[in-house]
């Protein structure tokens, strides 16, 4: 595994760990304060997907030991970055159905709204540069991590237009919708990681 490569990944998921920890914060701060159960389950989800690149700044600051070694190391590593999957995805799915079944309609906070854009701007960058590097090192836990950060990408879209089409239209159950079909990509990925210690490829 080229060391520059390995830097690279471990720089990736510190600046993950930290975006996703100040964004998870800042939209649970600010949901509550609004009464907006959209922005606090984001919240909790970019803390969901701090999980998974907290599992790669352990697997990128072990020592580097024979080919064996890295290869088991990898295989754990990407079994782990699976269950984070899982859990997101099972997190997201409760979410969703407790929304449709108590008729929680999420509420319109611009401060909000801004944090979700910024998410939106800067997830697909984090996910390029991710997936290229896991490319790269042939790195199934860095490709898996990539994806987890393209499915906070596609729940942003999810809670931006949720909050948009309620303020506009009344239509507050796109939120829930669009949240299942995120659920349903991230337990297939989760439970392939899991079960073969790579994901299957899209």
């Amino acid at each position: 595994m080229d060391p520059k490569h390995r830097r690279t990944a471990l720089l990736l998921a510190i600046i993950t760990v930290i975006y996703n920890v100040v964004e998870g914060v800042l939209s649970i701060t600010f949901g509550t304060i609004a009464g907006s159960i959209a922005l606090v389950t984001f919240g909790f989800d970019s803390f969901a997907e701090s999980m998974s690149s907290g599992v790669l700044l352990w697997r990128f600051t072990r020592p580097k030991g024979s080919h064996k070694d890295e290869e088991r190391l990898e295989r754990r590593a990407t079994r782990l970055v699976g269950f984070t999957l899982f859990i997101f995805g099972g997190f997201v799915i409760f979410e969703s159905s407790r929304k449709l079944y108590l008729g929680e309609k999420p509420e319109v906070s611009f401060i909000g709204m801004a944090i979700v854009t910024a998410s939106i701007i800067a997830m697909p960058v984090l996910f390029m540069a991710k997936r290229r590097t896991g490319t790269r090192m042939s790195s199934d836990s860095v490709l898996a991590d990539s994806k987890q950060t393209l499915a906070c990408w596609f729940l942003s879209w999810a809670v931006l237009i949720g909050l948009l089409l309620n303020h506009l239209a009344g239509f507050w159950h796109a939120d829930p919708a669009v949240g299942y079909i995120i659920a349903i990509y991230l337990i297939h990925e989760g439970r392939e990681a899991i079960q073969k210690g790579k994901l299957c490829s899209c």
